[in-house]
């Protein structure tokens, strides 16, 4: 049975709790046993499923869909977390799927976000301090440890164990069972245990209405980087000697001067 409070179209099943200082949009429906936390904001036309918990000072935006299982804004799984009050933000249309765990941040930077248009997969677990951008798709049972950064309309395969403080660039493409221990550039496709790169993706890039022109240089960008003797310095001064300057080739090449961990080749 579903019960109405005062907020416009808002249902929430008789056997959910939902904190008082939680704030529900309109159309938000709250599903049979799911727990909703303190300092919690659910956008208008939400909806969750049986048994989610979301245990505290999380922000879900408009239209999205948690389902069975799902649990958010619980603690960081950090030694050095003691308590500091942090967040979970979620962007708009966002689907989290069966059992998927989402942790706040810490005061390293204070919050964990996810952005609009994300799909994630059952068993994913986002770590704290990661960013997700826009778009991106974790296949289930991802895994990742803190401060992992993933840019819009990446797609990880599922059963990837993701570093933390490791970056996975803007249209790239993780398979499945692999092992990222360094950061993936963008564009790019990669895979394997050791995991290695495997030209751009090329198909998704095309998919997604990227022109021939900017295909073209990108794959140059790609040869200087990746088909030649040059280390990253080199590469780094010939491309940008050599290449038309355009907003994805400088995407790919400032991600190469601010990569911490080292890139995957």
């Amino acid at each position: 049975m579903l019960i109405s409070p005062h907020q416009s179209g808002v249902e929430i099943h008789s056997t959910a709790l939902v904190d008082d200082s939680a704030e529900l949009g309109d159309g938000v429906s709250v599903g049979p046993f799911s727990i909703i936390g303190p300092g919690v904001v659910i956008g208008a036309g939400t909806r969750l499923g049986p048994h989610v918990l979301i245990e505290r000072d999380t922000v879900v935006g408009a239209d999205c869909v948690l389902h069975k299982g799902a649990v958010l804004g619980t603690d960081p799984q950090d030694l050095k977390y003691s308590g500091e009050p942090t967040r979970l933000i979620v962007g708009d249309r966002t689907v989290i799927r069966e059992y998927a765990t989402l942790n706040r941040g810490t005061t390293a930077i204070g919050f964990t976000s996810v952005g609009s248009d994300c799909l994630l997969m059952a068993y994913t677990h986002v770590a704290h301090d990661c960013q997700l951008g826009d778009h991106v798709i974790l296949s289930n049972s991802v895994n990742m440890g803190g401060h992992v950064v993933i840019g819009d309309w990446a797609i990880v395969g599922g059963v990837t164990a993701i570093h933390q403080f490791v970056r996975i660039g803007q249209h790239a493409f993780v398979g499945g069972a692999s092992r990222v221990a360094k950061d993936i550039p963008p564009f790019v496709k990669a895979a394997g245990s050791p995991i290695q790169l495997y030209g751009l993706n090329g198909v998704g890039l095309q998919r997604r209405g990227f022109s021939e022109e900017v295909r073209r240089e990108l794959k140059k960008a790609y040869r200087l980087f990746f088909g030649s003797s040059y280390n990253t310095s080199q590469a780094l001064a010939r491309a940008r000697d050599e290449l038309r300057t355009m907003p994805e080739i400088e995407a790919f090449l400032s991600f190469f001067e601010a990569s911490g961990r080292g890139v995957t080749a």
